[in-house]
């Protein structure tokens, strides 16, 4: 089942890269054409026209036609009709609700917060199981650890078949089911690869400002340009992921796995953190709520399983 899993998240990014993926604006040069102000580099099927002179001056000077693109307050998930599957089923319909809740509050900044919170709110049965699942798999632990011990030395097919076979008479004492994270990670990764499309094709999006951050600038360039204070955003997507991954992992099966969970915990969190450094704000509003949003829904469920058992 887990490598159906795996085939399932390897055709979906197949899909991603052939059927509507951003693609960067140019010069003739084939060099990527960049915000002066901002350090963006800017996509050439944008879904709307852009505001700003300076940018709009740069898509006309590189050969790109935006006068047929609507203007972003009157974008539509309809707007240029049909654009391969991952782009007309994911990312249309999500740039689409986050223009209408940016129109409501009146910043797309608080609109990319209020529809993250809300997708976890409504995906939180899901979450809530597969948080559940990491508590239920701690308690299984001293099982499964003894089942470990008595097959250590036993590599036959049939001991194999037994040590299954018991394991999964583990998995449903404790009522475990293996599989949830993997299904949750189908739902998450979509989601966040659609962010990212939505706001870096939506002209309005990147060139909102939020508390004084602009939401197309990544903290580098900010840096770069003086405005340290941009190295909040990293400092933030570093905490939240950090704890993210500590309190959603489940138990391992022993001291070798544990130690590997947590190398693989602080590798990640290394690999993120360096990666903020070229996100843009936008990107990262999104990673740290929806990262804040598992630290706590985690919390609720420790708490929760220490008043009362699950089983």
């Amino acid at each position: 089942m887990r490598k159906k899993i795996k085939t399932l998240l390897f055709v979906f990014i197949a899909l991603i890269s052939l059927t509507g993926c951003s693609k960067s604006l140019t010069d003739s040069n084939k060099k990527i054409v960049q915000n002066p102000e901002t350090g963006q580099s800017l996509t050439k099927n944008i879904l709307c026209q852009p505001e700003n002179e300076k940018v709009i001056g740069l898509y006309n000077e590189n050969g790109v036609d935006i006068s047929k693109l609507p203007k972003c307050n009157n974008f539509k998930v309809t707007s240029g009709g049909y654009e391969g599957i991952w782009t007309t089923i994911f990312v249309k319909p999500l740039a689409w609700i986050i223009v209408l809740m940016g129109k409501l509050v009146k910043n797309y900044g608080l609109a990319i917060i209020i529809i993250t919170l809300a997708i976890r709110l409504i995906l939180y049965p899901l979450t809530k199981k597969t948080a559940m699942q990491s508590e239920l798999m701690k308690k299984a632990q001293p099982e499964m650890k003894k089942l470990e011990n008595k097959y250590r030395n036993k590599q036959s097919q049939e001991e194999m078949m037994k040590k299954s076979q018991e394991m999964m008479m583990i998995y449903k004492k404790y009522k475990i089911n293996p599989l949830s994270g993997c299904i949750f990670s189908l739902i998450q990764i979509p989601l966040f690869f659609a962010f990212y499309e939505a706001m870096n094709r939506m002209p309005a999006i990147f060139e909102e400002n939020l508390l004084g951050f602009q939401l197309g600038t990544s903290p580098l360039t900010a840096i770069t340009n003086g405005k340290i204070y941009y190295i909040i955003f990293v400092i933030l997507v570093i905490a939240a992921t950090y704890f993210s991954f500590k309190l959603n992992k489940t138990a391992s099966l022993g001291e070798d796995q544990e130690k590997q969970m947590k190398m693989m915990t602080n590798i990640s969190t290394i690999f993120i953190g360096i990666a903020s450094f070229t996100m843009s704000t936008g990107i990262e509003l999104y990673w740290i709520f929806n990262s804040a949003f598992t630290i706590l829904q985690n919390l609720m469920v420790k708490r929760g399983k220490k008043n009362d058992n699950i089983i």
